[in-house]
């Protein structure tokens, strides 16, 4: 039975405009839209493994935010913290890519986005903190602009000053910060950081955006000298987890999780090899897996196992938002254990 919690995601949602099959943007006389984003897509994992997911973003005050709206219902995620106003959704074309060429994401009138242009009286940063029990945040969202940054930080500040949970996800993206990313992201990561009770990120993350150093070249050794700093830095994360992904020369993808916790590192044993639909949104899936494993009081082996599983399941579903219940998670990992099928 789940310990069902009042989880809220903080987030812009993204209108998803999709080329069919493998066609290419100069190719193609159509697309399908669809609702996402990290927040979305957090809610929503969150909300189909029993708690009750919850976003916090802004959406036009047009028929561009009511279709949005209508899909996030559909998705049970619940809308008392989104506020309306503005003009415009962000936007973005989406190329699958086949065989050696790569999947290509094309943003669109991002920075006029409702969400990114919300006001600073936009969100009541108290009364959401004392209403919830965790807040997911992302690196994608924190490159967004000074303003959403100052969202950002003052609601984590309140969710401590309730005594909430705050996560917050890496995921930076090189496109967002532009030239001398890095750098510029810097100083804001660490403010999230110092914030956070459960951090997504692995060696890169430490080594780019926090400046850190090893003499070691695998990857797993990396993680094994750094992570330790990186909980003694910033004291107050309980919890860092992320994954490592390899591409296959057959175009599989191979996927190993990880997790710190309490002075230890639990590795799963091997890696995850699987075919892709569909790979956008599956670090959330991860993230979101990671996240039910902490408010479920499982072990860290079985956390990292179930949170694996999520985001290999979330590259089997057309779209962003993972789709997967418990159970189907729990299934998948005892097919895997057993190497036969569930019936």
């Amino acid at each position: 039975m789940v310990n069902r919690s009042r989880v809220a995601a903080f987030g812009e949602v993204m209108m998803r405009l999709q080329v069919p099959g493998y066609e290419l943007l100069t190719q193609a006389d159509s697309l399908r839209y669809s609702f996402s984003g990290t927040g979305v897509n957090i809610a929503s994992a969150l909300a189909r493994f029993g708690h009750e997911g919850i976003l916090i973003s802004r959406l036009p005050d047009n028929a561009l935010g009511e279709a949005a709206a209508a899909n996030l219902r559909k998705l049970g995620i619940s809308m008392e913290y989104v506020s309306r106003g503005g003009n415009y959704i962000g936007m973005y074309f989406l190329e699958n890519g086949f065989g050696a060429r790569p999947g290509r994401v094309t943003y669109s009138n991002r920075q006029e986005s409702s969400f990114n242009t919300a006001p600073s009286a936009a969100y009541d940063y108290e009364a959401i903190a004392a209403g919830v029990d965790l807040v997911h945040f992302c690196g994608i969202t924190l490159a967004m602009s000074d303003g959403v940054r100052q969202h950002m930080f003052k609601l984590a500040e309140a969710m401590k000053r309730n005594g909430g949970m705050v996560v917050f996800d890496c995921n930076y993206r090189p496109a967002h910060w532009g030239d001398g990313g890095y750098a510029k992201a810097k100083p804001h990561y660490e403010q999230m950081l110092q914030l956070s009770d459960i951090v997504m990120m692995n060696e890169r993350d430490m080594i780019h955006i926090l400046g850190m150093s090893t003499d070691k070249t695998d990857r797993l050794e990396q993680l094994t000298e750094l992570l330790p700093q990186v909980a003694q830095r910033f004291a107050g994360i309980s919890v860092i987890a992320g994954t490592h992904r390899t591409i296959n020369g057959d175009n599989t993808h191979s996927l190993r999780g990880f997790m710190y916790k309490n002075g230890a590192l639990s590795v799963a044993p091997e890696p995850l090899t699987f075919a892709v639909y569909d790979r956008i949104g599956a670090g959330d899936a991860f993230a979101g897996g990671i996240i039910h494993g902490e408010l479920s009081a499982f072990e860290p082996e079985r956390t990292v196992r179930f949170a694996a599983a999520a985001a290999m399941l979330a590259h089997t579903v057309a779209g962003d938002t993972p789709m997967s219940t418990e159970r189907e998670i729990e299934r998948a990992m005892a097919e895997l254990a057993n190497g036969d099928v569930i019936r």
